[in-house]
């Protein structure tokens, strides 16, 4: 079955770095396009970051553009996200998400931006 597992997140203070992974089973990774959501406390889910299936092509959020960025290695069926210069507003919890046939999500990972 698919499985997205993320890992990375945690407590960094402002200004400081975080690198996301996500680590994909259950389907053909190479094939699809991956993407990276976030969810901050009480406000809607919003696409953070979007890779095409041979990563060559990205797209962000204007919030982030300049300080995160997506990368896919097809070889470890894996999907990351460094985040830099991060702020306290970049505090949510982060998903990976992946569109087959229906929709799958990870089970999030809590980043934390605080002094």
């Amino acid at each position: 079955q698919v499985q997205l597992v993320e890992s990375g997140g945690g407590l960094v203070q402002p200004g400081g770095s975080l690198k996301l992974s996500c680590a994909a089973s259950g389907f053909v990774f190479s094939w699809y396009a991956m993407s990276w959501y976030r969810q901050g406390s009480g406000k809607e889910r919003e696409l953070v970051a979007r890779i095409n299936s041979g990563g060559g092509s990205t797209n962000y959020a204007d919030s982030v553009k300049g300080r995160f960025t997506i990368s896919k290695d097809n070889a470890k069926n894996t999907v990351y996200l460094q985040m830099n210069s991060l702020k306290p507003e970049d505090t949510a919890v982060y998903y990976c998400y992946v569109r087959l046939r229906e929709d799958y999500w990870g089970q999030g990972t809590q980043v934390t931006v605080s002094s």
